[in-house]
């Protein structure tokens, strides 16, 4: 009787042992805690752990998470419209040299007192272009340069498209003297804010008066201005 005592014991602490594992797997609390790195979610919807391999996800930012500052994805990455001449900040660049063909010609008046060149930049950059402000002007002579004054008019900022043109003008004392004076041999012309310098022909009078500096001044107006030098 003493053995079978002690198997049925033996028998009843297993019994309890099994239900005991049983009630554990069904209700879940002998369950370790899952890991949380492997399952996390980040805003943008994926996993943490291999946020690296992700290309953007449906996070509106995920330019970022692929690693692509230079992607051009986000508002950093906005190029400038290059077509129209804008910068990123949208303003429209200034019209450069190589960007404008500089011509001339002479409209002087018959009876006025002063000789007018009037100069054309038109703009062949393929791309609008701003242009604001005094060009620098010299006339080549035999005597060497000679710079012409700002008349002193207000000027306007201008957005030339591709293939517009503007204009500017330049008065001139007429040699009227008789004598064989100072002749002009060519005529230099800085667009504003550059310092890349064109030498065109002069169109106007062959020679200036031989003055002391009393006499009428070269003038240069503004550019959007024509006629008598502004």
């Amino acid at each position: 009787m003493r053995v079978h005592r002690l198997t049925f014991a033996a028998l009843a602490v297993a019994a309890g042992l099994s239900l005991t594992a049983c009630q554990n797997g069904d209700d879940g609390t002998g369950q370790s805690a899952p890991s949380a790195t492997s399952h996390e979610s980040t805003p943008g919807g994926g996993s943490s752990s291999n946020g690296a391999d992700q290309d953007g996800g449906s996070d509106p930012g995920g330019s970022d998470q692929s690693g692509g500052a230079g992607t051009g994805k986000g508002p950093a990455g906005k190029g400038s419209t290059a077509g129209t001449g804008s910068d990123a900040s949208g303003k429209t660049d200034r019209c450069h040299t190589d960007e404008l063909e500089i011509t001339a010609k002479d409209d002087t008046i018959d009876g006025d007192p002063d000789g007018t060149v009037t100069v054309l930049l038109k703009n062949g950059g393929g791309r609008d272009c701003t242009i604001s402000g005094y060009a620098g002007v010299d006339l080549k002579t035999g005597s060497g340069s000679l710079s012409a004054k700002r008349t002193g008019a207000p000027a306007d900022r201008t957005v030339l498209k591709s293939g517009q043109s503007t204009a500017f003008g330049i008065t001139y004392p007429l040699n009227k003297s008789g004598g064989s004076g100072v002749r002009v041999t060519g005529l230099l012309v800085t667009p504003p804010n550059e310092t890349k310098t064109v030498t065109i022909a002069w169109p106007g009078g062959p020679t200036l008066p031989v003055t002391d500096g009393a006499g009428t001044p070269v003038k240069v107006g503004p550019v959007g201005s024509a006629g008598q030098g502004g």
